[in-house]
């Protein structure tokens, strides 16, 4: 990928990044599979606005990140995927918040990767009982 360039959010960017959350692919690759309605979502970003950047490739959104409470937030556009954007937004957030960590669906092979590949390495387990 060319010209990858993090940018911080704002409100050009809130349904790209709804959008991004409801896709399916996506979604499930969270904990909290929840559809997000453009009323939560501006609910949302008005609050935890500044807690966001988004990834630019060539000028185009392609993936997002966060950090709340030091625990991140990232998604990457499926048509971005594979090409180093997800590697390039952790690497670009760690350098903001250093001491930030992310929580990891166990069956979330993708992101299990991802973040073992920017360095980082399983600490914990939760266990819920279903």
């Amino acid at each position: 990928m060319k010209n990858l360039e993090l940018v911080k959010n704002g409100p050009k960017f809130w349904e790209f990044i709804r959008h991004l959350r409801n896709m399916k692919e996506i979604r499930q690759g969270f904990i909290v599979q929840k559809d997000i309605s453009a009323i939560e979502q501006a609910e949302y970003m008005l609050r935890y606005n500044n807690n966001y950047w988004v990834c630019l490739v060539d000028k185009k959104a392609a993936g997002y990140v966060g950090v709340i409470d030091d625990d991140i937030r990232v998604a990457t556009h499926p048509d971005f995927q594979g090409h180093g954007v997800g590697s390039f937004m952790i690497n670009q957030i760690m350098e903001i918040h250093p001491d930030a960590y992310a929580k990891v669906k166990l069956d979330n092979e993708a992101s299990i990767r991802l973040f073992e590949k920017c360095g980082f390495k399983k600490k914990y387990y939760l266990l819920e009982r279903e």
